[in-house]
């Protein structure tokens, strides 16, 4: 499916978590033999029997290992044991990681794929909206650390991808709004007709009246999947020269404020996606301010993002900590920020930090963090 150098299968539907074995057999050939399962305790207890039996029968000896479940789990100190637990395992060359959870647990895992015997295959298996959509597609992997988000990483791209839909039925009220604030993203910066179906389908979950097939379901999941898929195979490794609208920096829309607004709560308040969902609208704020996006166009992405759920309280933090944190953004080009910006919505434009004023970005932090999305 994605990049051009990196080409594998999303496979996207209901039932497929038995179809995880011989998705991972036909990905890696016919001789591999080991597969080290990274997941978390509570993942791993809705699903990791059925991937494992599925592992089995293709043929596969399985170990598993569970990491800590949370942002704050996303770490060096769970790396190394991530990487102890591949070499205790046995893992040759050719055998594999397969990521089984969300975004914490995909990063974290193909990092160590990345990483473990200078890189080994990966497959991932998102059980959240977050990684369906976003994070197990493209290669970027990675853990945090004290002073940032995603500062040590790799671009290591998985042999596949096996999207089941049904592992969202499962998921807790808020990993449901924070994924759908990443969804809400995508179209904001992909185009018009993606936002908008975003959009409808979020108004039929808001609805007690209308019933969300599942099909449509993975239907709008297939959508966001092509979307970043085409994103990553013009601009694969994020160049940091690149400020056209097809760049992969424009995917960093709502996460400048996003990862400050994280590490300023020391990973513990917000689920990325609902960090994001703030930062969205601070960027939207900024772009209205700027002379950017019509009002109508922040009208309709403050209303995109409350359709999403209620977010946590970002009110009380300091602008000024919220700021300093902004500086240190590991996506500053030539020692300045690169914030992406909207014209209107499927429209983004990357603009150079220093066009910003200090007052000018505090006002729209004050603004853009208000209590009406809480």
């Amino acid at each position: 499916m994605l990049a051009r150098e990196h080409r594998y299968q999303v496979l996207i539907g209901r039932d497929l978590l038995d179809q995880v074995g011989r998705e991972t057999r036909r990905a890696l050939g016919p001789h591999p033999n080991r597969i080290a399962l990274i997941s978390n305790q509570k993942i791993f207890k809705l699903y990791g029997d059925a991937v494992v039996r599925s592992l089995r029968r293709s043929q596969f000896t399985v170990a598993h290992w569970l990491m800590g479940d949370g942002e704050r789990f996303k770490s060096l100190s769970s790396l190394e044991k991530a990487l102890q637990f591949l070499a205790d395992a046995g893992l040759e060359r050719s055998d594999a990681v397969v990521a089984l959870g969300g975004g914490v647990v995909g990063d974290l895992a193909g990092f160590a794929a990345a990483t473990y015997l200078r890189g080994i295959p990966l497959i991932q298996v998102p059980t959240t909206v977050i990684a369906q959509i976003d994070s197990a597609i493209g290669g970027k992997t990675g853990v945090n650390l004290r002073t940032g988000k995603n500062l040590v990483g790799a671009f290591h791209q998985p042999r596949a991808v096996v999207v089941d839909v049904n592992t969202l039925k499962t998921l807790p009220a808020r990993e449901l709004v924070a994924g759908w604030c990443e969804a809400v993203k995508n179209g904001a910066v992909g185009d018009r007709d993606l936002f908008d179906s975003t959009v409808n389908f979020l108004k039929k979950l808001e609805s007690a009246t209308s019933a969300v097939s599942a099909p449509a379901l993975a239907g709008l999941i297939k959508s966001h999947c092509a979307f970043k898929a085409g994103v990553v195979n013009e601009d694969e490794r994020e160049d940091p020269e690149r400020t056209d609208t097809r760049s992969r920096r424009i995917l960093n829309f709502g996460h400048t404020v996003g990862h400050a607004l994280e590490a300023a709560t020391h990973y513990k308040r917000f689920r990325h996606g609902e960090a994001v969902g703030h930062g969205m609208v601070v960027a939207g704020e900024i772009s209205k301010t700027l002379g950017l996006l019509p009002e109508s166009e922040l009208e309709s992405l403050t209303s995109a993002v409350r359709l999403c759920g209620p977010l946590p309280s970002a009110v009380e933090i300091d602008p000024d900590a919220i700021i300093k944190l902004i500086v240190s953004d590991k996506k500053s080009v030539r020692g300045k920020v690169q914030w992406v910006l909207l014209e209107r919505i499927g429209r983004p434009r990357i603009v150079d930090g220093g066009k910003i004023p200090a007052r000018l970005l505090r006002d729209a932090l004050r603004k853009g963090l208000k209590p009406a999305l809480s």
